[in-house]
């Protein structure tokens, strides 16, 4: 059925809360974010980084998934990837890092068929199931015209 209900619980008792403890303002620190209901890391770092302009990479499935491969911040959990990630991007970078690494990961690199030839850090990567040669292009398929009498 899909999460909708449980998502729609998490923003009536999100606002419920922001009012009743927080003045009806979200708060500015990271602590506080991911103790409100239904926010988790990933959305606090990117209300961080997004909504008060303070540097934080937001690891979603992609970034994970680029950061290992590539070998730019390995890790078990997203948590160890974002610490790494933070430690290693240099600061002025540090904003736009997670939307780049969601970019590659979303239409290079992808999970079951990564277009490694077209992907613009191929010599860097470390990710040893590269695949370096585009598909053969398709041939169309041949189209039966309907005989006219």
């Amino acid at each position: 059925m899909g999460l909708y209900r449980s998502k729609t619980k998490n923003v009536m008792k999100l606002c419920e809360d922001l009012i009743e403890h927080h003045n009806g303002q979200v708060p500015t620190d990271f602590d506080s974010l991911i103790k409100l209901p239904g926010v988790g890391q990933k959305t606090a770092s990117v209300v961080m980084n997004v909504a008060f302009e303070k540097p934080k990479i937001a690891v979603d499935t992609h970034v994970f998934r680029v950061a290992n491969r590539t070998g730019y911040a390995k890790g078990k959990t997203p948590e160890i990837v974002q610490k790494k990630m933070e430690r290693y991007t240099p600061l002025p970078y540090r904003a736009d890092a997670h939307h780049w690494f969601i970019l590659l990961g979303r239409y290079i690199c992808k999970a079951r068929k990564p277009e490694c030839w077209k992907c613009p850090i191929e010599q860097y990567c470390e990710y040893k199931e590269k695949n370096l040669e585009p598909p053969e292009p398709k041939k169309p398929k041949k189209r039966l015209l309907p005989i006219e009498d």
